[in-house]
């Protein structure tokens, strides 16, 4: 009778040993090494800052003489770099709040409303999205300077139809397994 009373109660949890305890806390804190990629990766949005000013700057230098086109193809350009910095900031916030701690700005009003909300699955999207959308300014791009008369060599317009559409199979793909999971989750 004893026996059944002590398989019918609930045990409690089991108390870990020091030394597995002690691994699993060095494990949770060694989150913070991922903290430095995030400190170099703020570099580089800076690095890509300069870059974006200096096109600027030699872009609107001939804006005067610009044709549509040109005009078009300049715009191209600095989209593709603000494309190349919001998906630097996306990674830097998501991925620090998702792997290293929770960014505290208090009650700022500028606060991004994704951040805190951006999982791991909705990271992959959006870089996939932010990708396609980089790769697709890069062949419009060499289609307005095919469209222009300038001579562009057939083999780099095929490299860069065929990334493209790599990059969007890709990112169907990724939309269509994090579908599956998330019905796969409810069962």
């Amino acid at each position: 009778m004893a026996d059944m009373q002590d398989t019918a109660t609930p045990h409690a949890p089991r108390r870990k040993p020091t030394l597995e305890r002690g691994l699993e806390l060095w494990l949770f804190r060694a989150r913070w090494l991922m903290a430095p990629f995030y400190v170099g990766l703020v570099v580089a949005l800076g690095g890509l800052l300069v870059v974006f000013v200096n096109e600027a700057i030699h872009e609107l230098s001939g804006l005067a003489g610009m044709k549509p086109e040109g005009a078009i193809l300049m715009a191209l350009s600095l989209i593709d770099l603000s494309l190349a910095g919001n998906l630097l900031l996306i990674v830097i916030f998501s991925g620090y709040e998702n792997f290293v701690s929770k960014i505290d700005t208090g009650d700022d009003e500028d606060r991004p409303s994704w951040m805190g909300t951006v999982d791991f699955s909705g990271l992959k999207m959006k870089l996939i999205a932010s990708i396609v959308a980089i790769s697709a300014i890069a062949l419009l791009k060499a289609f307005m300077r095919l469209a222009e008369g300038e001579a562009i060599n057939e083999r780099l317009l095929a490299w860069l139809v065929g990334i493209h559409l790599t990059f969007v199979v890709s990112g169907v793909l990724l939309a269509v397994m994090d579908l599956v999971a998330s019905k796969a989750d409810k069962h």
